[in-house]
């Protein structure tokens, strides 16, 4: 750019530029609001070799959330886990 010239941006008034940069920071501080919660859906039962498990599934298109809220008391979270994962799964390939 040569010397003494201003980048357009350096143009436009204050208040011109809060009003094209408020909507940018709005979005960008409700994106950040993302949490599992937002995208529960209704808990499903998974029967499992070791009983029933109940699982908190979420999106179709994203099963790494996807976790147990109850399972049998013989039966470690993480194997828990894994059901309601491949449950998730299962749903998302149809």
């Amino acid at each position: 750019m040569p010397q003494g010239s201003c980048h357009p941006f350096c143009k436009v008034q204050r208040h011109e530029k809060i009003a094209l940069i408020a909507p940018i920071a709005v979005v960008l501080g409700l994106s950040a609001c993302a949490t599992p919660e937002n995208y529960e859906t209704t808990p499903v039962v998974v029967q499992s070799a070791q009983g029933p498990v109940t699982c908190q599934l979420y999106t179709k298109s994203l099963t790494t959330w996807d976790r147990s809220i109850d399972r049998p008391a013989a039966m470690s979270v993480k194997a828990a886990d894994a059901a309601c994962q491949a449950e998730g799964q299962r749903q998302k390939n149809g």
